[in-house]
């Protein structure tokens, strides 16, 4: 999975990955809406719901860590669902971060409050172990330079009876939605994502970067090895993005 990377340099895949998140950070909420038709909020919103009805807080104040939380969409419907809880969004990216920044600004009520975004590396998180109730990440573990130290990392910070919740995209499982898929994703999305982000290379990178990504039965022995229990993985959209969870 490493060997896949955004541009194909010298430079290690994290620090590729930072490079063209800073690139494109101006037109990725636009275009995570073009390319999914909208449907990552209802996925979003699924995998919380989820993730939540699994994870028992005991009427505790939540401690929440976002994983790649971007432009901190996830982040601001966490504080929607749980406002009470103290929500931390990480990622490499300073330009995605600025944005979700600015975001926050614009809110109103106690977010500024509950709500921290910090630039950090996923492969060694400077948080003490046991310490979130729930980690969450969307569309990053494609990303990871190591995928099994950045599960073994997330699985370290979760308290004991923790949830880890991931959303990732995935390809289809059946002949027709996979042709179609792939029509799609390697033909319209990259002509689209060159023209809007005038990156040439992150939306061709994209489902590269989908295909090479262990997924389904494959990631959840990825999350058992990195000492996760229980995990699972729920389809969406004929299989085009995947809902994981695991418990410590």
């Amino acid at each position: 999975m490493s060997k896949i990377k955004p541009y194909n340099s010298d430079s290690s895949k994290t620090k590729e990955v930072e490079t063209m998140f800073d690139n494109i950070a101006h037109s990725y909420d636009f275009m995570n809406t073009v390319m999914s038709f909208g449907l990552h909020r209802l996925w979003r919103n699924k995998a919380l719901r989820l993730a939540l009805k699994r994870l028992n807080l005991n009427n505790r104040q939540a401690n929440i860590l976002d994983v790649a939380t971007g432009t901190g969409d996830l982040v601001f419907h966490l504080h929607r669902l749980l406002p009470k809880a103290t929500i931390t969004g990480i990622d490499l990216s300073s330009g995605m971060l600025n944005i979700a920044r600015r975001k926050l600004n614009l809110r109103e009520g106690t977010a500024a409050e509950k709500i921290t975004f910090a630039e950090a590396d996923c492969l060694d998180l400077p948080f003490k172990d046991d310490s979130f109730d729930l980690v969450t990440v969307a569309y990053g573990v494609r990303n990871f330079e190591e995928i099994g130290k950045g599960l073994a990392e997330m699985a370290r910070v979760l308290r004991p009876g923790g949830t880890l919740c991931v959303i990732e995209l995935s390809e289809p499982k059946g002949k027709i939605p996979r042709r179609l898929y792939k029509l799609y994703t390697r033909t319209l999305i990259p002509s689209v994502g060159r023209l809007v982000s005038h990156d040439h290379r992150a939306y061709t990178y994209l489902p590269e970067s989908i295909a090479a990504a262990p997924q389904r039965e494959r990631l959840t022995a990825l999350m058992k090895a990195a000492g996760l229990s229980n995990p699972q993985f729920i389809d969406l959209s004929f299989g085009a993005a995947t809902i994981y969870l695991a418990s410590k």
